[in-house]
């Protein structure tokens, strides 16, 4: 399967260096660019891409409203988007992920692990890397306060609770089936219904609720 591609920069320097790497990769197909926010809703509702690589400081439109604008809409097949930012704590990459952004990449970042983000992203899965996107979360979901826990987590069975918690700490599915002495598969099962029973577009969506909720406190750490 070929993932098709936007990327969304106004730096044209950004955007070509990324188009090079990305074409260059087995797989991947980039089908159109953005130089602002709003160009990057457009070109999205045009295209119909699986990602798209947005950066946050975008004119006219930020990253996160056009995120919102993108994943307001019902693609087919389904548009999924990668934020880039600058820095590994950027204030609003937090408030990207609650936008319904799949996770986040350093512009910094190597060439494999940009090619490694898209695939990851556009197979549906989440880019929750623990070494930086747990400490963000961390960062940001510590102040908020709690908010009520809904009727939505009393559809959670005890074990599926289990594995809620150890998924919010940023845990794999091999590391949680390790931990329960059960098999992965078991675990991508749990995961699939927790995702559905949450309503929660994929990991990072997940964990964001948990620490929302009060499921797990930023200080929490799972015994691997």
């Amino acid at each position: 399967m070929t993932l098709r591609v936007v990327i969304a920069d106004d730096q044209q320097l950004v955007r070509t260096g990324f188009r090079m790497i990305l074409t260059a990769q087995p797989g991947i197909d980039v089908v159109g660019e953005a130089t602002t926010g709003t160009e990057a809703v457009t070109v999205t509702n045009e295209m119909h891409p699986d990602v798209v690589l947005m950066d946050i400081r975008m004119p006219e439109l930020d990253g996160i409203e056009a995120t919102r604008q993108i994943l307001a809409h019902n693609h087919e097949p389904k548009t999924r988007v990668l934020i880039l930012t600058t820095f590994d704590l950027d204030e609003y990459v937090y408030d990207a992920l609650r936008a319904g952004a799949s996770g986040f990449l350093l512009k910094d970042a190597p060439a494999h692990q940009l090619a490694t983000a898209i695939r990851t992203v556009g197979e549906g899965d989440a880019l929750l890397a623990p070494s930086i996107t747990r400490r963000l979360i961390e960062e940001f979901a510590a102040p908020r306060k709690p908010v009520n826990s809904s009727a939505r987590l009393d559809e959670l069975t005890p074990r599926e609770l289990e594995v809620f918690r150890l998924l919010a700490t940023g845990m794999t599915n091999t590391e949680i089936a390790t931990k329960l002495i059960v098999g992965e598969t078991t675990i991508k099962t749990h995961v699939t219904r927790i995702l559905m029973k949450l309503g929660a577009r994929d990991r990072v969506q997940a964990v964001i609720y948990a620490y929302e909720t009060g499921i797990v406190s930023p200080n929490h750490r799972p015994n691997r």
